[in-house]
């Protein structure tokens, strides 16, 4: 992909003040993009346009939650009259409670759902109506490998990443059925080192953390930008994605009785919770904390399945090329 790929292009980008959202908002940047950056709270949304400019870009700040679907319209109506038609939608808010069920009240459980699965909705029903008419745009919804494999202590926020894989796949046999040139891509990340462990509303006794191996936003924001210039319907991040969903789909069972012995503790760090924490599912946390969490030292920077995914034509031809090398030698020796 050239430099200047998404050069004067618009991206719009939800919960675009931390984690995969504010750094792939620097990814386009650096492409001289001009980035509308959706999101709660003052600060964070000022710190990660300063950084946008910085890296290159030009950025618009809304402070909308997207729950709610009459700001997002506003919102989307007011950046294509100040940046022009939007090119690229990226649905990556998101919302979640740490608890076991039984310990999740109906309110929070429906706040949950409406940030992080009708939150990708809402955004992709604004959007898409404009992009239909000019019959081109691509639109990102920002999924993970637990829209697959469900784990414990995450059952709103499984249940909504579930939902987004089924209307995943069901408006994009539809655009399909039209004939549009507008696409549609999923992401599907892996355990990502964000804030949203630092501030997540949680009843663990312990302070939540990412289960499994962790990767660096930039992973994420890599496939995102490499999705939305090469249309590609799903990009798999990282081989605990791969472990998670093939597993899943071989014996569900087996994960059931790994994850009852494995998903409790794996999600709890030895450090007791603060009773006083601030947590962002009602409110934004007015403050910015920037896009990492505190996981730096075990977190991986680069993912070998994401580079075999973004290459594998040039994967196919070496495989054909070796195949028949070994046919050759096999043949003549």
């Amino acid at each position: 992909m050239k430099k200047d790929f998404f050069k004067d292009r618009v991206i719009v980008i939800t919960g675009a003040t931390g984690g995969v959202g504010r750094v792939t908002a620097w990814e386009f940047a650096k492409h001289g993009a001009k980035i509308a950056l959706l999101a709660r709270e003052f600060h964070q949304l000022n710190a990660t346009a300063d950084e946008v400019t910085q890296f290159g870009g030009t950025a618009m700040t809304y402070m909308i939650d997207v729950s709610n679907p009459d700001a997002i319209e506003n919102a989307t109506e007011e950046i294509e009259t100040k940046l022009g038609p939007i090119d690229v939608w990226i649905n990556n808010a998101m919302n979640s409670v740490f608890a076991e069920f039984k310990d999740i009240t109906p309110a929070e459980f429906k706040r949950v759902t409406e940030v992080t699965y009708l939150g990708q909705v809402y955004g992709t029903m604004s959007v898409l109506k404009r992009m239909m008419k000019r019959n081109k745009g691509s639109i990102i919804l920002v999924g993970s490998a637990l829209a697959f494999r469900g784990i414990p202590l995450q059952s709103a926020y499984c249940g909504a990443k579930h939902g987004i894989q089924g209307f995943f796949d069901s408006l994009r046999c539809e655009l399909l059925h039209q004939k549009t040139n507008v696409s549609m891509s999923m992401i599907q990340l892996p355990a990502m080192n964000t804030t949203q462990f630092g501030w997540v509303l949680s009843k663990l006794p312990n302070e939540p953390r990412p289960m499994g191996k962790v990767y660096q936003p930039e992973v994420a924001a890599k496939a995102i930008l490499f999705a939305a210039a090469h249309k590609r319907r799903t990009v798999w991040v990282g081989f605990p994605t791969y472990k998670a969903i093939i597993g899943n789909k071989i014996a569900p069972w087996y994960a059931d009785w790994v994850l009852a012995r494995t998903g409790f503790g794996g999600q709890q760090t030895n450090k007791r919770a603060d009773p006083d924490r601030k947590t962002d599912l009602w409110d934004p946390v007015p403050e910015d904390r920037g896009p990492y969490g505190n996981f730096a030292n075990i977190a991986k920077s680069y993912s070998v399945m994401l580079w075999l995914s973004m290459n594998r034509d040039k994967v196919r031809i070496m495989l054909l090329l070796i195949t028949v090398l070994i046919s050759w030698w096999a043949w003549f020796r």
